[in-house]
């Protein structure tokens, strides 16, 4: 969290715990450092079974918990300030889900959403702005199948890279911090 009042806070969410994710992942990391340097506060957590969390993997269900407490969280930390999940792959799947039943969220972030592996059909549920950053490469969420969903979307696209932007993070950081007013 940033020392000075922050202006907004955001729960973010790493990718799947079964392939390795967690809150130490490079992307999830520094998405979180540009948020809290633009003065936003940033809460990064490890879903249930993954690092010293207790628990186990949930199947989604279970982890869209965890990002709920993880809102709760924050929002006893920080009562007045707006609140944005921000997601990345598994992450955003759960973490939009979160976000859909949440009504102190401000603002969705999903950063390489998995709309191939999972049914994002919830999305429509959203009551928040959904933005996606995304490699134009990334093989579980290609464009073509991103253009067909009906839900609203702001999007990023940075070039040449794919689902894990290796040598793209800092692109990755900045276009989720460009979409924090």
């Amino acid at each position: 969290m940033p020392a000075a009042s922050p202006r907004a806070a955001a729960v973010v969410c790493h990718p799947h715990p079964e392939y390795g994710g967690d809150m130490d992942n490079t992307v999830v990391t520094t998405v979180a450092a540009v948020l809290v340097a633009a003065g936003v506060a940033a809460l990064r957590f490890n879903f249930g079974g993954v690092g010293r969390s207790e628990g186990a993997y949930g199947g989604g269900p279970a982890e869209v918990t965890d990002v709920r407490a993880a809102i709760d969280s924050i929002r006893a930390e920080l009562p007045t300030v707006p609140i944005i999940v921000v997601g990345y792959s598994f992450g955003s799947w759960v973490g939009a889900q979160a976000a859909a039943g949440a009504p102190d969220v401000t603002r969705m972030i999903a950063v390489a959403p998995p709309i191939t592996f999972f049914d994002w059909t919830f999305a429509t549920t959203l009551r928040v702005p959904l933005a996606v950053v995304v490699g134009d490469r990334d093989q579980f969420c290609p464009l073509a199948r991103l253009e067909k969903l009906t839900i609203p979307t702001e999007k990023a696209i940075i070039q040449g890279a794919d689902h894990f932007f290796a040598g793209h993070t800092a692109a990755v950081a900045a276009a989720v911090r460009a979409f924090i007013p």
